[in-house]
């Protein structure tokens, strides 16, 4: 059973979002917040698999509560995905560099919130939708230059290729297929590169990619 919480500060968003997860079978709301510190407080309580957080609530909103959520060793387990009005805003970008594990749009279809709960519920990012990577290419591309990051210099060659392709959105199927790997060897290449990096899922590897300058973005396009 995937455990959720909703934090939003409209009670109609809250019961529109409920309504369509509690049908499932395999999801189980159990909590909800009207602002960023409601939403932390049943975090803690509930462990819940997902946090499905608005990004502007009033008093504490959705980045700080984000950062309190994933900064929290006890909390390791919870992923927090985003939900925000329009795909492109500047806090979105500050919550997945925060640990948020991608977001959604509030208007986005019913089977598009359920295949997001349960994507990252297994422990994947939400990125791969051309929005995300749309988002996070806009907004590192406002950065200044990226400078090389001591951290990478803990990967080895193959190791850098398969997080530039992770950058470019890719999956580990495609990733094998574009290095002419196993399924499995690409999903190893991908946690030992996480666990090298010390980041929490593929969403950090993205942004971690484009801002040290490993890759740019349409890079791929």
């Amino acid at each position: 059973m995937i455990r959720v919480v909703l934090a939003d500060d409209q009670t109609l968003v809250r019961a529109g979002f409920r309504s369509i997860l509690s049908g499932e079978d395999d999801i189980e709301v159990v909590g909800e917040a009207a602002d960023g510190e409601q939403a932390v407080a049943p975090a803690h309580e509930q462990r819940p698999d997902v946090v499905l957080m608005d990004i502007r609530m009033p008093g504490t909103d959705g980045l700080e509560a984000t950062g309190r959520i994933t900064t929290d060793p006890r909390l390791a387990a919870v992923r927090v995905v985003i939900l925000t009005t329009f795909d492109m805003d500047d806090h979105v970008y500050g919550a997945l560099r925060a640990g948020a594990s991608g977001f959604l749009v509030k208007d986005t279809e019913p089977m598009e919130l359920l295949h997001g709960v349960r994507v990252v519920a297994r422990g994947d990012a939400l990125i791969a939708p051309a929005v995300t990577r749309r988002l996070i290419s806009e907004f590192a591309n406002r950065r200044k230059q990226p400078a090389p990051s001591p951290r990478l210099n803990a990967l080895t060659e193959r190791e850098r290729q398969v997080m530039g392709l992770v950058g470019g959105g890719l999956s580990n199927d495609e990733i094998a297929a574009r290095l002419v790997l196993r399924p499995a060897t690409s999903k190893t290449h991908v946690s030992r590169i996480m666990t090298k990096l010390g980041v929490r899922d593929r969403a950090q590897l993205v942004i971690l990619a484009y801002e040290s300058g490993m890759i740019t973005p349409g890079w791929m396009a």
